[in-house]
């Protein structure tokens, strides 16, 4: 869809830009009925913002370029608003189109030019919009024995007049892929996303406008196993879940002409099926490829399917039909392998250089029958042999991560799966023919393509490593949930998402991603408020592997949303599932102490519970986090009596965690651990004059250790923050960059490319729950914070940390509002802070220094540049209230 202007918009004062609705470019198959819409402002101004808008929506491009607003005209409005407006305007239709632009007022009331036109369309909404049919092949009863191969479906049609416009409405489970008239239709892999498929299943939009040809049309699905028919057997049990069933599809296509008139082309009695190369598909064990079976052009019009047999009507899933509304998975990058060695004869083993998710891409030639086989591993042996051993003990059934190639012998063969992922960084290669070489393998990353959104590096070295671990291991770990790692489990664990999902937020665009996953907290919620573990879920995790350090995803992850988006439609979206979860954990505890499911997970000796910190002490404190934040919740969203109701909640156990844990005296807490104090100080379990006892008893700890992390996965997200906010970032960052074990700079001279799961790399090697620390260098070092009084960073803290060796620091966030630069250096004593806040925002600037008057702004005295107000000097930091713009800030330290 061409959506460019013919004209120019440009406006010296304010441009509008980067439309979004409900955070995404130009989406198709919108559900919700008051869609939420966007835009960023840009100036080279300082103190730009918006005073007033007004946004146009209409039913065509023409009328919008008329500047008349059919579907909604909000006339001019006076509000700084420009993050999550709602759609007030006539009520939508399915499939209804809507154009839309937006134009602003500046400070001074001037009106800016018409942004760029965007656009957004509306799903199926109804239950009686969808006409068409489940179908698969052959009826089945799924057991535990292998599938039989993917099945191939297709049907052809004809289209005699020109088309207008065309959608595809898809959903195959598990996964699927979509041709037309020969062409795979978009670029999305492993689709659709997995979820409680008894509860709810999604479907895919795809404009398929330029696929269709006047005349005989054809349409193609493969079908993949995927979640849906998670037939190998585990410890979680997915082989027994209660969707099980063999693979389906239900595809709807909706043509409209340039007369008017439509068409809709639906799964049906009409389609036939047969199977092809894909003769084993399994998402825990991988896939096997029959080149030899081969069926050229089956996607093609022409293609005689007289011997293809008629699909099979069968029963959906079970759950309701939503639009898949969420930034799909995709490959994401091709890596060239830096190494090949041949282990012992016939074995080739490549290493990539770098621990992924995906598969490879396989180039060989050789005779038909020849069989290749490829085995993923992260780990080697020391004879250069994969060692899996660290990942393949929780899959009960089959091989694990292999796939198999059996050429056609014709010419040079190029393959790569399509229905499985793995994680890895080595690839063992056997019945290759003929010698391999570099340039017959290449890595396909393969996760949810999120957009990069915020980079920090700085001068020390150790520090950008642990980065760059941190941003592989996040991404590695996202294929529609998040997931632990990509190998052992695939599996949602709920601690993992949200102790990782501020450095998220900071460094990648999530928000869809969460929103949906959040969907399937609802979706696995059990009426009396629990949570499982893992989700989504077959019906493992509610005993075990869940408990509130682990379940409070389910509050975290929403606030979270609202602190770095400014997103209240998730509060209200989920404030139920929030609330019974609270009352869940009341129900469970005792005189307002809770202590049940995991703790601190993974600390550095003990094994993965072996933790010193009593697992009651972080318990309790997230039952008062989690009944704080539903307090703040329902203030919000005007829930008076449930705010004054879970804000008393709060206090009684804030007040039961300090008499049972709290020794005022020493300042220790239960455990006298570094968790147990850095818990205290981070949840807000002191008091302002208690916490200097608290921070000497931390510190002690740390010191004790020798500097060292001595925490799991609950005190790790607790510790850096803690002793930063409270004065000790010297001691956070002597933690940060030890080289010797227990550490993350342990894991980088070993040679890690992602995180680890333990400190000894005893097992996986590729988990993200150790990757707050990146949240840590935005915010402790960079100095970038959100402020709660005006999320989604429309006020922006900025607190930069100079501290030992570290010279440099640049950072930046793309914010709902625009983009956040804060650079940092000290050079002889001098320090100097570049700051970029975009139109309509503000910022809070704790400046540090020794001497408030040494204090200049682009060379001259702060207090004689415009768009800032000094405010106080205390603790070695000048308090500065900035406009939006661009600052250079020096001072003496």
């Amino acid at each position: 869809m061409n959506l460019e202007m013919d004209k120019d918009f440009s406006n010296p004062n304010m441009t509008v830009t980067e439309l979004k609705c409900n955070y995404l470019k130009n989406p198709l198959g919108v559900e919700t009925p008051n869609p939420r819409l966007s835009w960023v402002l840009k100036s080279d101004e300082r103190g730009q913002r918006q005073t007033a808008y007004r946004i146009l929506v209409a039913s065509s491009r023409q009328t919008l370029d008329r500047d008349v607003g059919d579907l909604w005209d909000s006339g001019k409005v006076e509000s700084d608003q420009s993050v999550h407006v709602l759609y007030r305007g006539k009520k939508l239709n399915s499939r209804q189109g809507c154009y839309w632009k937006v134009k602003v007022w500046d400070r001074d009331g001037k009106e800016c030019a018409w942004s760029q036109p965007s656009y957004w369309e509306m799903g199926l909404l109804n239950e009686d919009d969808w006409k068409a049919q489940w179908i698969s092949s052959a009826r089945i009863v799924v057991g535990p024995s292998n599938p039989p191969p993917a099945p191939m479906l297709r049907r052809t049609f004809s289209v005699k007049k020109t088309v207008a416009s065309a959608r595809a409405y898809v959903c195959g489970l598990g996964y699927y892929e979509l041709y037309v008239n020969g062409r795979k239709v978009g670029d999305e892999v492993l689709a659709p996303a997995f979820t409680t498929y008894d509860k709810t299943v999604l479907y895919q939009t795809h404009d398929i406008t330029d696929f269709l040809v006047t005349g005989k049309n054809a349409v193609g699905v493969i079908l993949g196993n995927g979640w849906y028919n998670c037939f190998t057997k585990d410890v979680w049990n997915f082989q027994q879940a209660p969707w099980r069933d063999q693979p389906k599809l239900l595809l709807q296509i909706h043509i409209r002409f340039k007369d008017g008139e439509e068409k809709v082309i639906v799964s049906d009695k009409k389609w036939r099926w047969n199977t092809g190369p894909i003769v084993f598909d399994g998402l825990r064990n991988g896939e096997t490829y029959d080149a030899r079976l081969e069926k050229p052009g089956w996607t093609k019009p022409e293609y005689d399917d007289g011997d293809w047999k008629p699909v099979t009507i069968v029963p959906g899933p079970g759950g309701v039909l939503h639009s898949q509304q969420m930034t799909p998975i995709r490959i994401t990058e091709t890596i060239v392998p830096v190494s090949l060695k041949e282990v012992r004869p016939g074995v080739w083993v490549y290493d990539l250089g770098q621990n992924i998710a995906g598969w490879v891409q396989l180039r060989v030639s050789g005779p038909a029958g020849a069989t290749v086989v490829l085995r993923y591993a992260e780990k080697i042996k020391e004879d250069g042999d994969i060692d899996p051993s660290n990942i393949n003990r929780f899959v009960k059934s089959g091989e694990f991560q292999t796939d198999r190639y059996i050429l056609k012998g014709e010419g040079v063969e190029v393959w790569e799966p399509r229905f499985t992922y793995h994680g890895f960084r080595y690839v063992q290669v056997t019945g290759f023919p003929g010698t391999p070489t570099l340039d017959n393998i290449r890595g396909r990353a393969v996760h949810t393509a999120f957009e990069k959104r915020g980079e920090f590096t700085c001068s020390n070295d150790l520090l950008n490593a642990i980065q760059r671990c941190a941003l592989w291991s996040t991404v590695n770990n996202y294929h529609g949930i998040p997931t632990d790692c990509p190998h052992r489990e695939k599996n949602g664990w709920t601690g993992d998402a949200h102790i990782s999902a501020e450095q998220v937020l900071l460094n990648f665009d999530p928000m869809t991603a969460y929103t949906k996953w959040l969907a399937d907290h609802r979706d696995n919620q059990r009426l009396n408020g629990q949570l499982p573990g893992i989700i989504p879920t077959g019906g493992w995790g509610y005993n075990w592997g869940s408990g509130p350090a682990w379940d409070s995803a389910t509050i975290l992850i929403p606030w979270y949303l609202y602190l770095y988006c400014g997103d209240t439609g998730i509060l209200e979206e989920h404030y139920e599932c929030m609330r019974r979860y609270v009352d869940f954990l009341t129900s469970m505890a005792s005189e307002n102490i809770v202590d049940f499911g995991l703790g601190d997970w993974c600390p550095p000796v003990g094994g993965p519970e072996g933790h010193k910190c009593p697992r009651i002490v972080t318990s309790t404190a997230y039952y008062y986090v989690d009944a704080l934040i539903v307090a703040r919740a329902a203030a919000l969203l005007g829930r008076k009596e449930d705010a004054e109701k879970y804000a008393k909640l709060a206090a009684d156990v804030k007040a039961a965690f300090r008499k049972r844990f709290l020794n005022l005296e020493t300042g220790k807490v239960t455990g006298n651990c570094q968790t147990s104090m850095s818990c205290a100080l981070y949840q807000g379990l002191v008091e302002e004059n208690e916490k200097g006892k608290v921070l000497e008893a931390l510190a002690a700890a740390v010191e004790e250790q020798n500097r060292h992390i001595d925490c799991g996965i609950l005190g790790t997200k607790y510790i850096l923050h803690a002793l930063t906010e409270h004065g000790r970032v010297d001691l956070a960052y002597a933690i940060a960059t030890q080289t010797d074990f227990p550490s993350w700079g342990h894991w980088i001279k070993q040679g890690a490319t992602t995180l680890w799961e333990t400190w000894d790399g005893s097992a996986s090697r590729d988990h993200h729950m150790f990757s707050d620390i990146s949240a840590w260098f935005y915010k402790g070092l960079a100095g970038i914070n959100p402020d709660v009084s005006k999320p989604g960073f429309k006020n922006i803290i900025i607190r930069p940390n100079p501290v030992a060796d570290l010279r440099w620091v640049k950072s930046w966030h793309n914010s709902m509002y625009g983009k956040i630069v804060c650079n940092w250096t000290v050079k002889n004593h001098q320090f100097t802070l570049e700051v970029v806040v975009p139109p309509n925002c503000t910022a809070t600037v704790y400046l540090p220094t020794s001497d408030p008057t040494s204090v200049r702004e682009s060379g001259r005295p702060v207090k004689q540049q415009p768009g800032i107000t000094v405010d106080d000097w205390s603790e070695r930091r000048l308090r500065l209230n900035i406009e939006s713009g661009r600052y250079c800030f020096t001072a003496r330290l």
